[in-house]
């Protein structure tokens, strides 16, 4: 299959800042939806910015359960948007950080050279991708490409959910599932500059990084049941499906807002069940069930690159893995129970 590339009409080059006349990048690509054994690298032809873009030399893309899922073609769902047939972007991997080398007309923000983060939705496991303007932000000075490119998606979904969809007010008490993961250890920080009281649920062998992210207590799944503890929150962020809507909903106030972020499901539908099973719950009860997609936004981004720069978040790097390994890195996030983010380096 072709890659898909982005016209260069109109590109504006920095001399010395291009891909020294490059035609041709490494990238992990797949052919067909399947397992991570479908991925290879390859020598694939260099995206240029066309208008609006730039051209990022990519040195960190972080993976996440959702490019597992692209990969895959399942639950079928996904299909709809990536490829009824075949993946319609060749490269996966939604989330990057790196340095800008070229920039398209009508970009007035960047300029080659700068250190950026963001997301494109044209793969990002390679050595360049091109990247709308928009879509990108500064690299706070205290952070690493390594660590800025473990932000995006996940940080992203925590900050919605938490900020947008429950408004968590200072003094609320907050509950988190899946807090030593990657969307829950970004949770925990949030929830905490937000000055709420934290409650972060996990393994025993996380109990002490989930508190040291800051959280005020912590529950040890494997010898609590939070649901049957007696202690109700004023928003409960659920990032596993261990427990039923109902079971979850126990350990909620009666006016709580409980937001599903989770749920495997079947092979065609996918999370997506759980979701409408909340939608329709939320109808017949004062409790707030508010499952959501998070939307990409850079004003978010921006928020993010502000708690970062101040150490009120910082990412946490489970494991990184070169772009030859790509495959492992995508099979180890599939496995579940990933401490904080899995990053690839170029």
């Amino acid at each position: 299959m072709g890659i898909e590339q982005r016209s260069n009409a109109g590109a504006r080059h920095t001399p010395g800042a291009s891909p020294a006349g490059a035609a041709t990048m490494r990238a992990a690509v797949q052919h067909r939806y399947g397992p991570p054994s479908v991925l290879e690298t390859s020598e694939v032809g260099l995206p240029l910015p066309g208008p609006g873009d730039v051209l990022v030399r990519v040195g960190a893309a972080s993976v996440h359960p959702g490019d597992y899922f692209v990969m895959t073609g399942e639950p079928y769902v996904v299909r709809l948007a990536y490829g009824l047939r075949r993946p319609r972007h060749g490269i996966p991997g939604r989330d990057l950080a790196g340095v800008v080398t070229a920039i398209g007309t009508d970009v007035t923000t960047l300029r080659p050279g700068d250190a950026v983060f963001g997301w494109s939705t044209t793969g990002t496991l390679a050595e360049y991708a091109c990247v709308p303007a928009d879509n990108l932000a500064s690299v706070p000075a205290n952070l690493s490409v390594v660590y800025a490119a473990a932000v995006p998606t996940s940080a992203l979904a925590a900050l919605q959910a938490l900020r947008k969809i429950a408004n968590v007010q200072p003094g609320q008490s907050v509950l988190i599932t899946g807090a030593s993961g990657g969307v829950g250890s970004f949770a925990v920080q949030i929830a905490k500059a937000c000055g709420a009281e934290v409650t972060g649920v996990c393994s025993t062998r996380n109990v002490d990084l989930v508190r040291s992210l800051g959280a005020d207590h912590v529950v040890d799944y494997t010898r609590t049941d939070f649901t049957r503890s007696g202690k109700r929150y004023d928003v409960i962020f659920d990032n596993v499906e261990a427990q039923t809507l109902a079971a979850v909903r126990r350990a909620l106030t009666p006016t709580g807002t409980l937001i599903p972020n989770s749920g495997r499901g079947g092979r065609w539908l996918g999370p997506l069940g759980r979701i409408v099973t909340a939608r329709a719950l939320s109808g017949f009860t004062r409790q707030q069930l508010k499952p959501f997609l998070s939307v990409e936004k850079r004003q978010d981004l921006l928020t993010l690159a502000d708690l970062l720069s101040t150490g009120q978040v910082t990412p946490v790097i489970d494991r990184t893995y070169p772009l030859d390994e790509a495959a492992d890195a995508l099979r180890y996030v599939a496995a579940g129970h990933t401490r904080g983010k899995v990053v690839v380096t170029m």
